[in-house]
């Protein structure tokens, strides 16, 4: 997407493109008091900033307390013709300087509070052995096209890696207007079969063009059924309070550990964004480090 100038890219963190992770203790001390800039500074900030581009706009999505002590973090919107993306800002205490960058943990072993985490609570679908050495997980949207243009690269990773745990879990963007019914979708084909829900997520990234928040429901349903699914039965699923809750949860999972973009991959732990960016050798030299890591090859 072009958001025309170089300085956006440079200026804002793209939070689709590369996903922050906090450590617990991190995290709990966000809770500490901080002084939050408000909604009209921050729209100010912009205009001032970005006003001179006529065809972009854009949408302040949350100002709250930052996952390390002293930073006000600012989610922003930015839409344009050619598509809108979510970008991240910290502001610092005294309200003067912002902020950009990736807040990533640290310490001897940076990634374990997230292994920890992830390890307790994921609940999707999942390919390779439950006791592999290295489990991957992916946090995704469906509707969401990073995700679509990462698919290939991931798929290739899951065929080289047999002995490795892949595991999928939904984290459908605000900003996607079909994106929490297709995570609906996506956790009723998941629970009803999970072979067929790889077939699933495949083709729905495949027709992701063709769907509308109008066609969803037609079009989901007849790409489970493709799937080998009851179609009907996996849409009246994906309308029922469990689902959401399912949906809700995984949500959840995700801000524990600090995505905020997709797709998001955590290899025992370490949170990879920009998997589109990646190349699908780097990420088997991600793998084979975390296995040599724990001692397994």
């Amino acid at each position: 997407m072009r958001i025309t100038a170089s300085l956006m890219f440079t200026f804002l963190l793209t939070i689709g493109l590369a996903a922050a992770q906090a450590t617990g203790t991190a995290a709990s001390a966000s809770k500490s008091d901080v002084v939050l800039p408000s909604e009209s500074t921050v729209d100010s900030f912009m205009q001032q900033t970005f006003g001179y581009e006529s065809d972009l706009s854009w949408k302040i999505a949350s100002i709250k307390p930052a996952p390390v002590p002293g930073l006000a973090e600012v989610n922003v919107i930015l839409a344009s013709p050619q598509g809108q993306q979510l970008s991240r800002f910290y502001v610092t205490a005294d309200g003067q300087h912002a902020v950009v960058g990736e807040i990533i943990p640290f310490g001897a072993k940076p990634f374990e509070p997230a292994k920890r985490i992830l390890e307790k609570s994921i609940t999707g679908p999942s390919l390779g052995p439950k006791n592999a050495p290295v489990t991957v997980v992916e946090f995704g949207d469906l509707q969401c096209p990073a995700c679509k243009a990462a698919q290939p690269t991931i798929e290739k990773l899951e065929a080289s890696e047999p002995n490795v745990r892949f595991v999928f879990q939904n984290f459908p963007l605000e900003m996607h207007n079909w994106a929490a019914k297709g995570a609906a979708y996506s956790d009723c084909a998941g629970k009803a079969s999970n072979e067929a829900f790889w077939k699933f997520i495949a083709k729905v990234y495949e027709t992701q063009q063709d769907i509308t928040a109008e066609t969803a429901d037609e079009k989901l349903t007849a790409i489970a059924t493709d799937a080998g699914l009851k179609g009907p039965e996996i849409a009246a699923c994906a309308a029922s309070p469990k689902a959401k809750a399912d949906v809700d949860a995984s949500l959840a999972l995700g801000k524990e550990v600090n995505v905020t973009g997709t797709p998001t991959l955590f290899i025992n732990g370490r949170s990879i964004g920009n998997v589109s960016g990646v190349n699908e050798t780097t990420l088997k030299e991600l793998v084979d480090f975390a296995a040599k890591d724990k001692g397994a090859k």
